[in-house]
């Protein structure tokens, strides 16, 4: 091992990275840049190390604006791997004084919502028919009746999903009108922030906000990537204590959602990337990543109350995905009641210690606050509890991570047997071929290293396993 790691290191350090390894944590830095803080990987020696997103991390931890502000601590989960827009997936970043909108991107809010039902596997199965058809009109065909008043849609984007169940309660469209809107209500303390950031409708897209009934086409859907919605059975639970408190028991039904704010959070994300530009000092140069942080003061608090509003979006996207699926559950099976064990965002700002902390592609973690770790759809989800840790910035990662791109794996002359790819066994539901190999478990690295790296080192505990039954993919 040892031999290896050196040439490593050679080889990183010949692409202009300082590193260094105890074990456990990779240190990183760029070798021309001396005073940037060092980023930090937690990574165990079976998973791969990837040159780019070493680099990308690196030029995050360097990051600075003419005007000042500082950034504080990079630290990267697991699961981190080289992101699209120069920022690695799985970068938590501490700054003071300055926000990057290019760490959290356009997907904003970005996250997982985890329900369970009182329902045996063995009776959902056998309507498993019934149920993948009604659920194929909801998610891709459209048939799913998302409606709200122009009252609440303002609502929503401004006080998140308090704010649209308040114009909602007493007069609901669409499957609000067979929704539990009372048991909408007592799960928002199951939401991470309670579902509400300070919003401003003017960031949204003036479709939100026409007056008269709103029907927007993103709302409840799941989005493209990684995004999906699972149903899942409950394997084992660890802390049986924990999990009764959070209602949750072997051998349950669960369902699992992963989706963000889809075209308002891109909307949002490509205006501030302009506005980032534009602002940037004239005559400065631009950091040789692209990635642009904003330091006045005016402008930060607008960006992050953009950023807030298509978060609250967010929210209620998750929100419908599980609600069409939890109705369609009533239909089949009668009263079920099929509870919000919790909601939690990935992609988001938010204020940390005087300063703000950025995450992209990873969980929140403080301590006793559930974290939700899902697997590929061929492997083991997780239900963990947060440890509270500081040096990893109160954060967790948001799944496995990718092992393979979405390229390689689709590429001509690739295997695409099912056996290669790991698609023996897994039931995905998806309307192109093309989503299952892309998403294959094949194209993800093995969960439990990602897991157990973490419970060792204090980011977080196992509350419980949850095993894929099925899974839908756009």
């Amino acid at each position: 091992m040892q031999p290896k790691l050196n040439r490593l290191l050679r080889a990183l350090a010949r692409e202009g990275l300082e590193v260094t390894y105890d074990g456990r944590l990779y240190s990183v830095r760029l070798q021309a840049d001396a005073n940037a803080p060092p980023a930090e990987v937690l990574l165990p020696p079976d998973l791969p190390v990837e040159g780019k997103a070493f680099q990308q991390l690196a030029h995050l931890a360097a990051l600075r604006h003419p005007s000042g502000g500082e950034v504080l601590r990079v630290r990267a989960t697991p699961d981190f791997h080289p992101g699209d827009s120069g920022v690695a997936i799985g970068s938590v970043l501490h700054t003071r004084g300055l926000v990057v909108p290019g760490a959290v991107g356009t997907d904003i809010n970005c996250g997982m919502r985890l329900h369970v039902a009182d329902l045996s596997v063995d009776d959902f199965l056998a309507r498993r028919d019934a149920f993948v058809e009604r659920m194929k009109g909801h998610y891709f065909f459209g048939t799913r009746d998302v409606a709200m008043s122009s009252r609440a849609s303002t609502a929503l984007l401004r006080d998140g999903i308090p704010g649209w169940l308040l114009e909602t309660l007493d007069a609901p469209l669409g499957c609000a009108r067979a929704a539990d809107l009372k048991q909408l209500d007592a799960e928002v303390e199951r939401i991470h922030l309670g579902g509400v950031l300070r919003g401003n409708p003017d960031w949204a897209p003036e479709a939100l906000t026409r007056e008269g009934v709103v029907r927007d086409a993103g709302l409840a859907t799941i989005g493209g990537g990684n995004h999906f919605v699972e149903v899942q059975r409950v394997e084992a639970v660890e802390d049986r204590a924990r999990a009764w408190a959070w209602g949750v028991r072997e051998g349950q039904l669960a369902f699992m959602i992963h989706s963000g704010s889809r075209d308002v959070g891109k909307h949002v994300g490509v205006a501030w990337k302009d506005r980032a530009r534009k602002a940037w000092p004239q005559g400065a140069p631009f950091p040789d990543s692209g990635i642009l942080p904003l330091a006045d003061e005016t402008l930060v608090s607008q960006y992050l109350e953009a950023e807030a509003t298509a978060a609250n979006y967010a929210f209620l996207n998750r929100l419908l995905l599980a609600e069409l699926l939890r109705q369609t559950l009533r239909e089949l099976f009668g009263d079920v009641e099929a509870p919000l064990v919790y909601d939690v965002p990935h992609n988001i700002t938010l204020p940390h210690e005087g300063g703000f902390l950025a995450r992209k592609g990873a969980c929140p973690a403080a301590a006793e606050q559930p974290v939700i770790i899902p697997g590929s759809m061929g492997a083991t989800s997780f239900l963990m509890v947060g440890c509270g840790d500081a040096r990893a910035l109160e954060s967790a990662s948001h799944g496995a991570g990718r092992a393979r791109s979405r390229f390689s794996l689709a590429r001509a002359g690739a295997d695409q047997s099912e056996a290669a790819l790991g698609l023996k066994g897994v039931d995905c539901i998806s309307l192109r071929e093309e989503r299952r190999v892309e998403e294959a478990p094949a194209a993800y690295k093995p969960i439990r290293p990602v897991v157990d790296s973490q419970v060792e080192a204090g980011i977080v505990r196992e509350v419980a396993r949850l095993s894929p039954l099925l899974t839908f993919k756009a």
